[in-house]
């Protein structure tokens, strides 16, 4: 099972990854950088549900070696007391106690014909050599992600170092057990903390790729890195075709991630208002070309200009409360249809 989701995740970032660097398209104008997001939230699902699963093996068997009796055998059995109680006490009681014993004995014959076997002491090179390989693995990916800003990639690192983390208890489970007697536990110990861990990854990457789907923006890291490549655009004597003063200074920086791709937008303070649309043209075209190639993962640039000293205008179309009041407080159809129209046309004589 473990294997099979290994190939999954390594098939899912490699196909979700590919798909991402395809160019743009008129039906998917921004890209395809979202179906790697899609990617991401896919392989830290399963790390996130990998962590559970571990977690409730690694409690049910701490549960089996300290008392003799499997979990669900012990669950079963609870439900079934529940449902006798207030019917017939004494017998529930009884068949409880006849439970208990039973288990009781069987579970010590058995854990202590465990302590007596033991984990083979040549297993512990194999958990060695697993480490190394999977800490190689996870170091190469974590690289390579971080230079491509990539979630996905990301993601399949950590998987890499949570394997490299479960042989680890493996090696230290199997060293313990052939020095130490009844260390078994120590197994079921070490699968339980590393199920936190990988829990508590794979929330951390789930929880991003969500917002990454979400449209979150840029971090300030991103945005400060764009400014200051911008800035020396401005001021760089590439501008020469430029009137002095006339390329003004960056007023905002903002965007979206997109899978590995950055979608960014730039708000342009200009210092003189007869900027020709040639100059507008000519900065934008050496904005988008520097900053693209200055910073990693930028995509798609998008420049707006305004006026300096004037305010950066909001894009979104907004709708003003008292309309959507008067709107959902209509009694009844035809009233609520003539109030629409009359107050769309009061909008456009105020404009």
């Amino acid at each position: 099972m473990h294997a099979l989701t290994d190939l999954v995740s390594d098939f899912m970032t490699l196909a979700t990854v590919s798909w991402a660097l395809k160019p743009p398209t008129k039906m998917f104008p921004n890209g395809f950088g979202k179906v790697e997001s899609l990617g991401s939230l896919g392989v830290s699902s399963l790390l996130l549900f990998g962590g559970l699963a571990m977690g409730l093996n690694s409690v049910e068997v701490l549960y089996t070696q300290f008392t003799g009796e499997s979990l669900p055998t012990f669950l079963q059995g609870l439900g079934h007391s529940h449902s006798h109680i207030g019917i017939d006490h004494g017998h529930d009681h009884g068949h409880h106690h006849h439970g208990h014993d039973h288990g009781h004995d069987h579970g010590a014959g058995h854990g202590h014909s465990h302590v007596e076997i033991g984990p083979n002491i040549n297993a512990a090179w194999l958990a060695g050599g697993s480490i190394l390989v999977k800490e190689w693995l996870y170091r190469a990916t974590m690289k390579i992600a971080k230079e491509r800003k990539s979630s996905v990639l990301a993601s399949n690192a950590v998987h890499h170092r949570i394997d490299s983390l479960t042989a680890m208890v493996a090696l230290i489970s199997i060293s313990l057990s052939n020095i130490l007697q009844g260390a078994s536990w120590l197994d079921p110990v070490g699968g339980l903390l590393v199920s936190l861990m990988v829990i508590r990854a794979g929330w951390s990457n789930t929880r991003a790729a969500l917002f990454e789907l979400a449209d979150m923006g840029i971090d300030d890291e991103m945005c400060y890195e764009i400014k200051k490549v911008a800035e020396n655009t401005l001021k760089a004597e590439r501008l020469a075709g430029v009137k002095p003063g006339v390329a003004g200074k960056v007023k905002s920086v903002g965007g979206i991630k997109s899978g590995q791709n950055f979608l960014v937008d730039i708000t342009l303070a200009l210092e003189e208002a007869t900027v020709t649309l040639e100059d507008m043209a000519r900065i934008e075209g050496m904005l988008r070309e520097q900053v693209g190639e200055g910073v990693r993962g930028v995509r798609k640039v998008r420049v707006k200009f305004i006026e300096e000293g004037k305010e950066e205008v909001s894009e979104f179309v907004e709708r003003a409360e008292e309309d959507l009041e008067s709107e959902s407080g209509s009694e009844a159809g035809h009233s609520h249809e003539n109030g629409g129209e009359c107050k769309h046309g009061e909008k456009k004589k105020e404009k």
